[in-house]
């Protein structure tokens, strides 16, 4: 099994990181949301100014706790 296929292979659904998000909606403006999330597992807490911005705040979230996942399975592999 080559090395890239491996790679394919834990980036399946599955393996994907999950996050539980607390959204305090705080004011709706300019037809939109304005608030504070905290990422539960972190305990990171973030202010947002629009719905889309705290949905891209999570996705982001998620992805670096993602990338942060793949180099300590790397780190412990090697």
């Amino acid at each position: 099994m080559n090395k890239k296929h491996k790679q394919n292979e834990g980036n399946s659904s599955g393996d994907k990181k999950k996050g539980t998000f607390i959204v305090k909606v705080e004011y709706c403006q300019n037809n939109t949301w304005q608030g504070k999330i905290t990422w539960a597992e972190e305990n990171k807490k973030v202010n947002f100014r629009s719905a889309l911005e705290m949905v891209q705040l999570m996705n982001d979230a998620l992805e670096q706790a993602q990338k942060d996942s793949e180099r300590k399975t790397q780190n412990s592999v090697s």
